[in-house]
């Protein structure tokens, strides 16, 4: 097996393997993203190689889903036990008939990890659809309410429902904010605002969009017009929520607009945010799906604000594996069976999967090493920035862990440089460059890191 600092580049990237696979592929599924083609067998830890036996430093890790790197042996045992075996060889409708330990597996897996406050789990496939469930959920919630808990629904509800007409098919809306990703769905799509070609030419609700906070850096120098955008945001979504054409019965964050920019904003936000949903009754869901699972130097970012109350409902999917959303509140579960349902409701050997990861995770005090190895890195980028200002812009995600990003002039083409020299990264927004490595990124990475990043910038 390679060695752990070894990351080496012996033809262009893509090479001729790569490119030879990717139109071979093409002919019958659209590879027009394919980055390169991987040979996962002999990818290691923090390390993925390509067809061609180019090996790359992944500080990207799959789009930030992968936790605990390639060929983990703990998820290789996993994958490997009678209990993976029975749940892909039997998959099961969860919500009909769950297997003997399905109760077992999450309590020993995705429950020992829930957001304080949220002990209650709905699971799901992936990210986008866990967030549709969560819309689906506010509004159920907010019809019951309107409607009075044990009141049943009228025969006109029945039947307009039917037609996509009310009163059965209400006007209700799930609040966003610009710049903001929240997956692929029709209902995820319609709070997703952070780019053109996710949304051209679909259909969407008429939902209401705030502005996020555009914080100014360094934020230290900043700091009162950063408080002043903030509280104008806030106005912002009070406002909205006051005028709407319509009820606000939910309202979607990311703790950190990732695909929009890595763009942050302070705890203060966050609360005032709590806050405003609180005092209108509107369900306060934060999006997790990727920031969660220690990628912060928390295990969930939320935990970085020091809410009085958790949020409503917290969604999850990337480096968990699996996919789904957490509450607290009871009355989120439909009043009636089937109605927050599906054939397989999630898999079964995904959440056992993450049950491997998490137990890894918490064995090896991975979120601790994130949060450690974070403040190493950031201040080595600190110096870069301090060496290439021009390249090197609006450096965020200090006391984040590794989630670090900055923007830059080009960000395609520093990409592509580094791609060159054997280290992954990411980009994101207009010209943001996003690093995301996985959990098992240590201080003997850095350099390797941040010599590619050296030599990329100077030849810029």
């Amino acid at each position: 097996m390679p060695g752990v600092l070894d990351n080496t580049v012996s033809t262009e990237v893509p090479g001729p393997l790569s490119r030879a696979s990717a139109k071979k592929l093409d002919t019958f599924f659209d590879a027009r993203a394919v980055h390169f083609v991987v040979d996962y067998d002999k990818s290691e830890g923090t390390y993925i190689v390509d067809v061609d036996g180019n090996r790359y430093l992944d500080v990207y890790s799959q789009i930030a889903s992968i936790p605990i790197g390639y060929n983990n042996p703990a998820s290789i045992a996993a994958a490997q036990s009678p209990e993976m075996l029975s749940a892909l060889v039997n998959r099961p409708a969860i919500g009909n008939f769950p297997s003997r330990v399905w109760g077992e597996i999450l309590e020993g897996g995705l429950l020992k990890i829930a957001p304080k406050g949220l002990d209650q789990i709905f699971t799901a496939q992936s990210g986008s659809e866990a967030n549709e469930l969560a819309y689906k959920a506010s509004f159920m919630l907010y019809r019951r309410k309107e409607r009075g808990d044990g009141v049943e629904w009228t025969s006109e509800e029945i039947t307009s429902c039917l037609d996509n007409a009310k009163p059965g098919s209400p006007e209700l809306a799930v609040m966003s904010f610009r710049n903001s990703f929240h997956g692929r769905g029709f209902g995820s799509l319609s709070t997703t605002r952070s780019k053109p070609v996710h949304k051209l030419d679909i259909p969407s609700f008429n939902w209401p969009q705030a502005s996020f906070p555009a914080l100014k850096y360094p934020l230290e120098k900043y700091e009162a017009e950063n408080n002043a955008e903030e509280k104008r945001c806030l106005q912002e979504v009070e406002d909205l929520i006051r005028s709407w054409h319509c009820p606000v019965a939910a309202l979607i964050v990311e703790p950190i607009q990732s695909e929009g920019g890595d763009n942050h904003a302070s705890p203060a936000f966050f609360q005032g945010l709590r806050d405003i949903t609180k005092k209108h009754g509107v369900v306060m869901i934060v999006d997790e799906v990727q920031t969660g699972f220690g990628a912060t130097g928390k295990f969930w970012a939320h935990e970085h604000w020091n809410l009085a109350s958790p949020p409503d409902i917290v969604t999850f999917s990337k480096k968990a594996q699996t996919a789904g959303y957490f509450f607290g509140d009871r009355a989120l579960i439909p009043d009636k069976a089937y109605r927050q349902f599906n054939t397989w409701m999630g898999d079964a050997a995904r959440v056992i999967m993450s049950k491997t990861i998490i137990q890894e995770i918490l064995d090896k005090d991975l979120v601790g090493q994130c949060a450690r190895v974070g403040e190493a890195l950031y201040a080595e980028m600190e110096k870069l920035a301090q060496k290439y200002p021009g390249y090197v812009q609006n450096l965020r995600g200090k006391g984040k862990g590794t989630y670090i990003a900055f923007d830059t002039k080009d960000a395609g083409s520093l990409v592509k440089a580094m791609k060159k020299l054997g280290v992954l990264v990411g980009t994101c927004g207009k010209e943001t460059v996003r690093l995301r490595p996985m959990l098992i990124f240590e201080e003997k990475h850095i350099p390797t890191l941040v010599a590619a990043f050296d030599q990329a910038l100077g030849e810029l």
